[in-house]
């Protein structure tokens, strides 16, 4: 076993920064992986409610340390990007190319089907105390050693990207890209407007500008946010105002900028539950909304919003097959075209995590990085 350092959730809204211990001989189709950086996002801190205890984190990168006999896609000293949807590759839905929702591994649609939120077959292998514990999304980022499946893992192919910035594309990245590129397939010369300009926000903005969008409307509360949203191709900005109830305002603003009629894609990127439909506000008669920030509750839903045509997604994931994706990401940040360092605001011990869940949710990170020596 290997001892080693991790945050680990309470299960009741707290963390604790203790020593755990990992196996060190994988099983046959699982990797240890060193991390050396874990991005954050508000999903970690929405973890430390799951109510059990777990080794928090979902954004990774590192090296392979160990593998087990039957892997095959990473070697020994591989630098790799962890992928916290699994896919088994044989299910109905990874067969239908739909590896993000796996029906075996997915910890997401095992939340859905009642069982904890490590998905239906947790990976033993850690434990705290002497007794064995989960890892959020079954790779736990936020620690020293991960445990992982071989499907978790994609090898690093950019020798440009550093650990930091490799960590921040297997979900923030990855979400609002993915959403861009696979899900609402944003086309050349169309109008986009992205409701919130945090982590995912900014990668939907980017993505537009990527896919050769001509007029990108980001839409926020934070003016500093705004700032940014231009920085990564927003060509104009919106300040919402937080009586704005659904946001109705702020869509007969796009309305004015879009000739009247309303955007051809919006994206919601603000988790906000209240904001589930906005988008729907924002677009065009057959315009495309999409529901990036993943909100999970009851919300009342106005029906003459989709008047008339409109489509309305809520992706999981951004679409990802990671294997094929990351890289098709990694090319991008090589060719200058995908802002990743930029997106990196402040780095961190992982003693400061504390700090660094301050400082995200009071907007002033893009994103933050906890790094390993």
């Amino acid at each position: 076993m290997i001892t080693c350092k991790a945050a680990i959730s309470t299960g009741n809204g707290k963390f604790t920064i203790e020593t755990i211990k990992v196996k060190s001989k994988p099983e046959k189709d699982e990797v240890l992986v060193k991390i050396k950086a874990s991005g954050l996002c508000h999903t970690d801190h929405d973890s430390l409610t799951w109510g059990m205890p777990i080794v928090l984190g979902h954004e990774g990168a590192g090296i392979v340390e160990a593998i087990g006999e039957d892997v095959e896609n990473v070697k020994v000293g591989d630098e790799v990007i962890l992928n916290w949807a699994t896919p088994c590759y044989s299910c109905f839905q990874c067969q239908e190319g739909n590896q993000h929702i796996c029906e075996k591994n997915s910890p997401v649609i095992a939340n859905h089907a009642g069982k904890l939120p490590g998905g239906h077959v947790a990976i033993e292998g850690t434990t705290w105390n002497g007794e064995p514990i989960e890892r959020s999304f079954n790779i736990g980022t936020l620690s020293e050693y991960s445990l992982v499946r071989a499907s978790a893992c994609v090898k690093k192919t950019s020798k440009k990207l550093s650990f930091e910035s490799a960590s921040i594309v297997c979900c923030g990245v990855m979400t609002g890209c993915g959403s861009v590129f696979n899900t609402a397939k944003v086309t050349l010369g169309s109008s986009v407007v992205v409701l919130g300009t945090g982590g995912v926000g900014l990668n939907v903005i980017q993505a537009a500008r990527i896919s050769g969008a001509a007029k990108i409307i980001a839409i926020d509360i934070n003016e500093n946010r705004l700032k940014m949203a231009k920085e990564f191709g927003a060509t104009d900005v919106i300040v919402a105002d937080r009586a704005d109830k659904g946001l109705i305002q702020a869509s007969e603003k796009v309305k004015e900028m879009t000739e009247g009629r309303g955007a051809d894609f919006a994206f919601e990127c603000t988790a906000v539950p209240a904001l589930g439909v906005a988008p729907l506000a924002m677009v065009r008669n057959a315009g495309t909304a999409i529901q990036v920030s993943g909100i999970e509750e009851e919300i009342t839903v106005d029906m003459r919003l989709f008047e008339w045509d409109k489509k309305y997604i809520n992706p999981l994931y951004g679409g990802a097959r990671p294997e094929m994706d990351f890289p098709k990401l990694e090319a991008l940040f090589d060719k200058g075209d995908l802002m990743l360092d930029e997106m990196i605001t402040n780095t961190y011990a992982l003693e400061n995590l504390q700090q660094a869940f301050d400082d995200m949710l009071s907007g002033k990170n893009a994103k933050g990085v906890i790094t390993f020596d």
